[in-house]
């Protein structure tokens, strides 16, 4: 019998309903496709983890972190951690680099999402001519054997 693992979602739905002015900023901007075209969901379930967004489809990651990050960055890093083991890459900006600077932060969002290899294909649209459109192809990880670059180093926070 499969043992159950409880997700933290009952958690990010509260952090949905509370989210920070910046978060809110950033997601109206991430939301509905807006950015280059590429699919956003926030406050997504990620291991033991509720990260602030998510692009499956690239295996991006960002948070969005608040001046109490600045006093406790082992518990920030030892969420990263987890995250690259397993396949993600990691985006942190300040809260004030968000509100004040907001489109410099989607430029590096936005630069990052085209440097990184496509992780799941996207699913193939439904064909006009009722053939079933699960075939199988388009779906599931790439074949992309390159190596994956380097991210950033873990201490870079904010924009450069």
């Amino acid at each position: 019998m499969p043992q159950f693992r409880p997700r933290p979602t009952k958690r990010a739905q509260q952090l949905r309903k509370n989210a920070t002015d910046a978060e809110r900023r950033l997601w109206r901007h991430l939301s509905k496709r807006e950015l280059g075209g590429f699919k956003f969901s926030r406050q997504m379930a990620v291991g033991p983890f509720v990260c602030d967004f998510l692009c499956r489809e690239r295996g991006l990651v960002i948070e969005v972190d608040g001046g109490q990050h600045a006093e406790r960055t082992a518990p920030d890093d030892s969420r990263t951690a987890f995250l690259e083991q397993n396949g993600l890459t990691v985006l942190r900006f300040w809260n004030n680099d968000v509100l004040q600077n907001t489109d410099r932060v989607l430029q590096v969002i936005l630069a990052e999402l085209e440097r990184l290899p496509a992780k799941f294909a996207r699913p193939p649209l439904p064909l006009a001519g009722g053939e079933d459109p699960r075939s199988g192809e388009g779906v599931g990880p790439t074949n992309d054997t390159r190596a994956h670059p380097q991210p950033p180093p873990a201490s870079g926070r904010g924009l450069q």
